[in-house]
């Protein structure tokens, strides 16, 4: 799939709309929250996974819990 779009004005910032394939493509809908990656190509963009941030809390808990452990391993 290769979509052309436009960047456009929006109040102080740059936006860009994505079109209706492209929102059924990644199974997206208005309101939903995409997560962007930076990647040696460009972006990519995908649909936020519901769990990540219960899952990315659980990994900062194991990481306090086990500080001077990382820090041991990271020499």
């Amino acid at each position: 799939m290769n979509i052309s779009v436009k960047i456009t004005k929006v109040g102080n910032s740059a936006g860009i709309i994505l079109p209706k394939e492209l929102l059924a493509h990644l199974n997206a809908g208005v309101g939903e929250t995409l997560s962007v990656v930076l990647t040696p190509r460009g972006i990519e963009l995908s649909t936020a996974e519901p769990d990540f941030d219960a899952q990315m809390a659980a990994a900062r808990e194991v990481m306090a819990r086990r500080k001077r452990a990382l820090r041991e391993l990271a020499k």
